[in-house]
């Protein structure tokens, strides 16, 4: 079974080519680098020219929480596509890893063709903030053009939302939209159900324009598409995605997630997630050194 790789990242070379490098002949990657990535160019080239490299762009600068961050996964979605020999997509990042082999992970989706796998749930979501996630499009934000996980751009995209409650500017959602649906970004998907998303999209210019200006709609926007589609009743409610939300030491003022050491090896190890993350190649070596060895059961280099 032949499947896509879709992934976004932003730096950390050394962890990108390694985890390149872990998949098999049956696997195509798409690969979309932030413009403003700190990768030096002959890193770039060497990325490209990878054997399974497929696709490399880095049309625009992508910030945390902003649309841009959806239209990056859209541009590798659009030309994973295009590839009809490919059955199944995997969306991941420059900081996840596979928790299970090339093999593991082909036999599992031939036994379970047909299914889809994307956490989800109608919203309001239980334990999203702002009105259970409906504050992220009722209300215009500004992760396009300011860095909203740093202080300052919290605070002014924080102070931004509070002016407009106050002077009951809310942006409306029109009646015959569709129920939307969130949950977590990460997704495998069949071929037929990601080419219906990319169909939807081009068919439906005012559905995507009306994310615009709004905050981490990577957790609504493919969601709300294939619930309401036929594919709904193919969805399974799991995404075989390890994430660890327990934020320890340093990592809860610096990332939104813990990076994974090797003191989360067994945890891992007896996981059924296809991927986990995230991953930093400076923390997590010596864990990735016993994920090669003993679970991808790749040559050490």
């Amino acid at each position: 079974m032949k499947q896509g790789i879709l992934i976004t990242a932003f730096n950390e070379f050394a962890l990108l080519n390694k985890l390149i490098n872990c998949f098999d002949d049956d696997f195509s990657l798409f690969i979309f680098l932030d413009k403003k990535s700190k990768l030096l160019a002959s890193e770039i080239d060497l990325l490209a020219k990878s054997k399974n490299v497929e696709f490399l762009t880095q049309k625009f600068n992508v910030n945390w929480g902003s649309f841009k961050q959806l239209k990056s996964r859209l541009v590798l979605a659009e030309e994973a596509v295009k590839h009809t020999d490919l059955e199944y997509f995997h969306f991941i990042t420059g900081q996840d890893y596979p928790l299970k082999s090339c093999a593991y992970i082909k036999d599992f989706l031939t036994r379970n063709k047909g299914k889809e796998f994307l956490q989800n749930k109608e919203m309001p979501l239980k334990g999203w903030s702002g009105n259970g996630g409906f504050d992220r499009i009722n209300y215009y934000h500004l992760h396009d053009y300011v860095d909203c996980r740093s202080w300052i751009g919290k605070r002014l995209n924080r102070d931004f939302v509070r002016f407009q409650k106050s002077f009951k500017i809310f942006r409306k959602i029109s009646p015959d939209f569709p129920k939307l649906f969130g949950g977590s970004p990460f997704w495998t998907l069949s071929y037929p159900c990601l080419k219906y998303v990319i169909d939807f999209t081009k068919e439906n210019p005012k559905f995507i324009k009306r994310f615009e200006f709004c905050h981490s709609v990577t957790e609504i926007y493919f969601h709300t598409i294939i619930m309401n589609s036929p594919f709904k009743e193919q969805v399974e409610n799991k995404n075989f995605r390890y994430i660890d939300y327990e934020l320890r030491g340093k990592a809860k003022n610096i990332f939104p997630t813990t990076i994974l050491d090797e003191s989360d090896y067994e945890r891992l190890s007896n996981t059924d997630a296809f991927f986990g993350r995230k991953f930093s190649y400076q923390i997590s070596n010596k864990l990735i050194q016993k994920i090669d060895t003993n679970i991808l059961n790749l040559p050490q280099d």
